[in-house]
């Protein structure tokens, strides 16, 4: 389990719902977490499964991991193009 800035950001990435599978049907579920690419993103409630990426936690104000999207995108690229 990831250890995150903040009691706040804990309770909020991790948010139970004994109504709802998906994290973006949840009205109260508001972070979205990806382990794979330590990126934080606020989620919009609109329907679709879209969130903003955040740079700093809504909470306590520090910054948060720098996203390892494009590095990970980066060594695919070299995979698939050598």
């Amino acid at each position: 389990m990831t250890n995150h800035c903040c009691e706040a950001m804990n309770s909020h990435v991790n948010v139970p719902c004994d109504q709802h599978d998906d994290p973006f049907a949840c009205p109260d579920v508001l972070i979205k977490f990806s382990a794979k690419f330590q990126e934080y993103g606020l989620i919009i409630h609109d329907g679709g499964t879209s969130s903003s990426t955040i740079e700093f936690c809504p909470w306590c104000g520090r910054r948060l991991p720098q996203s390892q999207r494009q590095g990970h995108c980066m060594k695919w690229v070299r995979r698939m193009c050598p």
